[in-house]
């Protein structure tokens, strides 16, 4: 693989993490939130979403393929890459090596959140509603590995922001990337409390 071509897949890889999947990411925690207003808020958000024109088409186009291509290269990039943190304990190693980890726990969360939530759901004919999540959420296993996928999900993207904008060019300065740290961190904290507050609401 050239220089060029790996520079171009990376900057599109880091803009495919931003646009759409993270913001696939962020939809998917507001949609939850719902979830805080009771039970029949969350069934309607959940239907408004599901009653949308062409959803099995746009899932596939604009949030499958996407994933799927940032998945996909991460993973290569994760296999490739040496990880030195016992060696340098420096800030940012740690940050990338985090990356990585939390790049293989989301994709595992994120093709299990899909196979039940979506494929199993169509097979059975399950409705999904707020009961349905809360009996899932009931059973201790799922209810751990949905919270560390959630945080896992969270972190990669709140980081992932800090490297979109430092690939791209935005942020060049130690000075600037020192406050877009300190952003994404209040960003990562921020998602994580409304992500747990929403699984809360189902377990209460």
């Amino acid at each position: 693989m050239s220089q060029t071509y790996h520079y171009l897949v990376r900057r599109l890889h880091s803009f495919a993490g931003i646009f759409p999947v993270g913001i696939f990411l962020l939809m998917h925690l507001f949609i939850n939130s719902f979830a805080l207003r009771g039970e029949a808020a969350y069934n309607r958000a959940v239907g408004f979403v599901n009653n949308i024109p062409g959803l099995v088409y746009l899932e596939i186009l604009l949030i499958g393929v996407p994933i799927a291509f940032h998945a996909l290269y991460g993973l290569w990039v994760t296999y490739v890459t040496k990880t030195s943190i016992f060696q340098y304990y420096y800030f940012r190693n740690w940050m990338f090596y985090l990356q990585r980890l939390t790049a293989v726990i989301t994709l595992i969360f994120v093709v299990w959140h899909v196979w039940v939530l979506r494929i199993v759901r169509v097979f059975t004919g399950t409705e999904m509603t707020f009961l349905t999540v809360q009996a899932w959420l009931a059973n201790p296993l799922y209810l751990t590995f949905y919270i560390i996928g959630l945080l896992a999900a969270v972190y990669h993207f709140s980081n992932g922001l800090w490297s979109f904008l430092v690939t791209w060019g935005i942020t060049i300065g130690p000075e600037s990337q020192r406050l877009t740290l300190y952003v994404c961190t209040v960003i990562f904290i921020l998602l994580g409390i409304a992500g747990i507050n929403s699984v809360y609401a189902f377990i209460r």
